[in-house]
């Protein structure tokens, strides 16, 4: 590679090559955020398939652990192949990748349940999910890297911004793709078997997305670097193990961690808010998700298109501010909007356990092997599973559990030493009390159709994807301009993928445990809230704004 055609890069209109360059690496990238996000997209139906073996409360934090297994391994995933990418290049890093992708995705679509194999199905399963966060570890730094040493000078954040659409675009095709699919077999058909077709299908995307991948050339900035002798033959020790090491610190506080638990906030946290705890069927849901992603999308390019004027630090910091400040007022709309007699109810008939504080534990038992027989716990479970917001009130030590739906009361029952029979026919009498009271007081066992606001609903949903698009947006740039070429691919993916595969991926699994042992619906929100704060705090006082800087150098 010349050094004429690297120097033409900077300044200058984008050729057609370099356009193709950015179609490849997003189209790509697309299909590999497709095959990710099908498992959170079906993580309810996935815990009836892998997780039969649990209560119906630890199977969905379960199967949601499943999905976060494979966040939580995407930083080694950023070090092994950043390593690669630094050392070797960018193109057959980020090629590799996807082959590994794909064929983990297709697996999980040919994988028996845990009615078939047992133990070893959900065992199974999370392995894949582990490939996939390791292929994905090594996807984005590629992708952005790539695209960001094509882009020209002062257009790097509205380049760039189109790698930041396709995990958006890569949701929105999994929905579309599920919805098609339960609508053609409907929902038994689909929740039986129909729900492996998806992730059959990514072997066509596979096979797409290599062919795509195998027409790019190398990145020109990392072929001169190499022509030239001044790649890295230690990245990740250049990375993390020098001055650059607090530089990766800082990205990761004060950018990739707020930036991650907005995104997952703004739209898985509300697909599973919609589905879990307002009882919005899951077809209305994925319709309205889907629309909020289609009309939010064109804000990724805009607010890229923004950093190349104003800056990627603002921008992102506004972001992360302004969704700590309105994370609140905007679930509590969404029930009122969606499901407005869950709060009607609870303001008319509010529901109360009343027990001894002692007896009443934190239920997450991801093995499966502990049985939760206090009365407290069958009281919180149940409402929990109802999806009702429900306060705690000390009562008597040693009293048996018992709670009050407005005036009416349910009492409660410990398992501890019934029988199968015995506690079957308990649980069912107190089912039938309790789902009788609650019936009564006002609650709905779902929520009504004709009282969906869905407008609102979607206005709400497509606000909160906007401030996805603030954080998200400008991110790559950011990155990319943060980290010399030698070390880019190494030194951006690992706080990219700590950030969103820690603080990011497992906000599902903690915010639905903390409203399970609260009550509270929104008590989860806590979570995002806090760290979405910490970034723009971190990040406003010790994160440099890079718009300008000439990444050649």
């Amino acid at each position: 590679m010349s050094t004429t055609t690297v120097n033409a890069l900077p300044i200058g209109t984008l050729t057609q090559s370099h356009k193709k360059v950015i179609f490849a690496s997003s189209l790509g990238t697309v299909f590999e955020w497709y095959d990710f996000y099908l498992y959170g997209s079906l993580a309810a139906i996935i815990a009836k398939q892998f997780f039969s073996g649990l209560n119906d409360t630890s199977a969905f934090i379960f199967a949601l652990l499943a999905f976060a297994a494979g966040f939580a391994v995407r930083p080694f995933g950023a070090i092994f192949f950043g390593r690669l990418g630094d050392m070797i290049g960018r193109k057959y890093t980020f090629l590799v990748t996807i082959v590994i992708m794909g064929i983990s995705t297709f697996l999980v679509g040919v994988l028996p349940s845990y009615a078939s194999i047992g133990f070893a199905a959900p065992a199974i399963l999370i392995a894949l999910r582990l490939l996939q966060g390791l292929a994905l570890g090594g996807e984005y730094g590629g992708a952005a890297t790539y695209v960001a040493e094509h882009a020209p000078q002062g257009k790097r954040g509205l380049y760039t911004s189109f790698i930041q659409t396709t995990a958006t675009l890569g949701l929105f095709l999994s929905l579309l793709v599920i919805l098609g699919c339960r609508t053609w077999l409907g929902t038994e058909a689909f929740e039986a078997w129909g729900w492996r077709i998806p992730f059959l299908l990514s072997v066509v995307l596979l096979g797409v997305s290599v062919w795509i991948r195998l027409q790019l050339n190398e990145s020109p900035l990392f072929q001169q670097m190499k022509a030239e002798g001044k790649g890295s033959k230690a990245p990740i020790t250049e990375s993390f193990f020098t001055k650059n090491g607090r530089i990766v610190l800082l990205a990761l506080l004060g950018a990739t961690a707020g930036q991650a638990v907005v995104w997952y906030a703004g739209q898985f946290y509300a697909m599973y808010f919609l589905t879990q705890s307002l009882k919005v069927d899951a077809t209305t849901t994925w319709l309205l998700i889907a629309a909020a992603l289609a009309l939010g999308t064109p804000f990724f390019i805009f607010f890229g298109w923004l950093s190349d004027k104003i800056g990627r630090k603002g921008i992102i910091m506004a972001g992360c501010l302004i969704a700590a400040l309105t994370y609140f007022p905007l679930f509590k709309a969404l029930t009122h909007y969606a499901n407005p007699a869950v709060a009607e109810a609870s303001v008319n008939a509010p529901a109360v356990v009343h027990a001894d504080p002692e007896t009443c534990s934190f239920q997450f038992d991801p093995v499966g092997k502990k049985v939760f027989t206090n009365s407290c716990d069958i009281a919180t479970a149940a409402l929990a599973k109802a999806g009702i917001p429900y306060t705690i009130q000390a009562a008597p030590t040693g009293s048996v559990a018992k709670i009050t739906v407005g005036t009416t009361e349910v009492a409660g029952y410990e398992g501890k030493g019934l029988s199968k029979e015995d506690g079957k026919a308990q649980g069912e009498a107190f089912g039938k009390s309790l789902k009788t009271a609650l019936t009564a007081g006002g609650y709905p066992e779902k929520a009504d159709p004709a009282r969906i606001n869905k407008p609102m609903v979607l206005l709400i949903l497509t606000l909160l994807v906007i401030y996805v698009t603030m954080v998200y947006g400008p991110i790559a740039a950011w990155l990319v301009e943060l980290f010399p070429t030698r070390i880019r691919y190494t030194s951006m993916s690992l706080p990219y993928h700590i950030g969103n595969g820690w603080f990011g991926g497992f906000l599902p699994t903690i915010a639905f445990a903390l409203v399970a042992a609260t009550g509270n619906i929104y008590y989860g929100l806590w979570y995002p809230i806090a760290i979405a704060l910490m970034t723009f705090v971190i990040g406003s006082l010790f994160l440099r704004e890079t718009k300008d800087v000439d990444i050649t150098k």
